[in-house]
């Protein structure tokens, strides 16, 4: 199998050359100024990749929603992967993940009493729309808007998976990169994510040292908490098999925890940002039956939950793995003091 992926990568290389020479092109016109990009007086932070998805942006994002709305009226805003709707939204009690995408739902429902949660495909007409509609708006989170370079962010987060380190991958279509690996140099930081617990200084330096050779950029290390399955009624999920449901770019991570806290019997792995269909539910419910426990229940993440809810006619038996962000302090230099001062970046507390 390794053979025939590095024989199907030589093969591609021609084609990942090409899609590099391109996003280069592009990149080249913004630096030179030849394409427009648009700054604005209020902080702005992006966040996004080099590669297509699976690096932990959402749980990001809240992590920085947590630690910024204290100091200044804020908003988010998301493409809306996925979603019906067209143009720039904000988020109301009327929506769902049909008309704003998984991931911007997923954060209105959890942060949608203390910020504004937005979405729109031109960053920059959003922003313009956003500070029209709300101008005490004091800072914006972009999300997954590394290579939306319409807007000139104040703060540029990279995050790269520590499993699959963009230093180790190639543009598409050989690779997951969107763009070549010198893209980097645009990061004000590089958070390497998913990272095991016990990572050693040791390694982490190894990891910076591979790191600079595209950016000099700040890195720090972020790694991932679970916590405690729960379902609509706030109910603990009851001692019997449990049928996994994802829609995650890799659901590597998340069903080797599984296995390894509850008895798994099925992992339905479905393509990211999956649009769940009636279908797909009685799928669900076939392999719940297959367990042959009337108590199988099924275990899913907080972005699948918002879209496996509208199609389920037994909401009940779906519970929902929270997920947290934690940043690991072998690293002398502190993530939250470092974003909060770096760059000018000085948010007024209200």
């Amino acid at each position: 199998m390794g053979h025939l992926i590095l024989l199907l990568r030589r093969i591609l290389f021609p084609f990942s050359w090409l899609y590099g020479f391109i996003t280069d092109w592009r990149n080249s016109l913004y630096d030179r100024g030849m394409s427009p990009s648009a700054s604005f007086e209020i902080p702005i932070i992006s966040v996004g990749n080099l590669t297509v998805g699976g690096t932990g942006k959402t749980p990001h994002l809240e992590y920085l929603i947590r630690l910024c709305k204290p100091y200044a009226p804020m908003a988010t805003l998301s493409r809306g992967y996925g979603r019906s709707t067209q143009g720039f939204r904000m988020a109301s009690p009327q929506d769902s993940a049909a008309t704003l995408g998984d991931e911007p739902m997923q954060v209105y429902q959890k942060f949608g009493k203390d910020i504004r949660v937005t979405v729109g495909e031109k960053r920059a007409e959003a922003v313009e729309k956003l500070l029209s509609l709300h101008p005490e708006t004091g800072l914006i989170l972009l999300d997954d808007a590394y290579q939306h370079r319409a807007i000139q962010p104040g703060v540029n987060l990279l995050l790269t998976d520590y499993h699959h380190p963009f230093y180790q991958d190639y543009p598409f279509p050989a690779g997951n990169l969107r763009e070549r690996r010198h893209g980097a140099a645009r990061a004000d930081a590089i958070i390497v994510t998913k990272c095991p617990e016990n990572l050693s200084r040791e390694e982490e330096k190894k990891i910076e040292k591979k790191i600079s050779a595209y950016s000099k950029a700040p890195v720090f290390f972020s790694g991932i908490r679970y916590g405690t399955p729960l379902n609509d009624a706030g109910q603990h999920p009851p001692q019997a098999p449990a049928v996994v449901v994802s829609g995650l770019a890799r659901p590597e991570l998340l069903e080797t925890y599984a296995k390894s806290r509850f008895r798994v019997d099925h992992h339905l792995a479905f393509g990211d940002h999956h649009a769940y269909t009636s279908g797909d539910w009685q799928k669900i419910k076939a392999a719940l039956n297959q367990t042959a426990h009337a108590e199988a229940w099924v275990l899913t993440t907080e972005k699948d939950a918002v879209k496996l809810k509208a199609v389920s006619d037994s909401p009940s038996v779906i519970y929902i793995l929270p997920i947290e962000v934690y940043f690991l302090e072998n690293n002398p230099l502190h993530f939250d003091p470092w974003l909060l001062k770096s760059s000018g970046f000085i948010v007024k507390k209200a």
